[in-house]
């Protein structure tokens, strides 16, 4: 099989996970693990006070969202740059040995 081939095949699988959850889930709200958290724990406890307060707020969902995929485009991009960082490096040495 062509490597062409096998990448459109996985591209299809890619897009197929992005869009299927979309697709049998319609109607749902996807909402965070907070807010379920923080419901679940007043059901068990009606009295409870949170330890501590946000030190800030964003004014929107939309800027949450945005600063939280900015804060995992990072946290990968350090990961990534590590990773190849080091197969360069693991790479030289095979060389420089040969």
């Amino acid at each position: 099989m062509k490597l062409f081939t096998k990448n459109m095949i996985i591209l299809l699988f890619v897009v197929l996970l992005a869009v299927l959850p979309l697709y049998v889930a319609g109607d749902a709200e996807f909402g965070g693990a907070d807010g379920l958290a923080s419901d679940a724990i007043m059901e068990l406890n009606a009295d409870y006070t949170p330890w501590f307060e946000s030190l800030w707020e964003p004014p929107s969902g939309e800027i949450e969202s945005l600063l939280f995929a900015l804060q995992a485009a990072i946290g990968s991009g350090f990961v990534f740059y590590y990773i190849g960082y080091s197969k360069g490096r693991q790479g030289q040495n095979k060389r420089d040995q040969a």
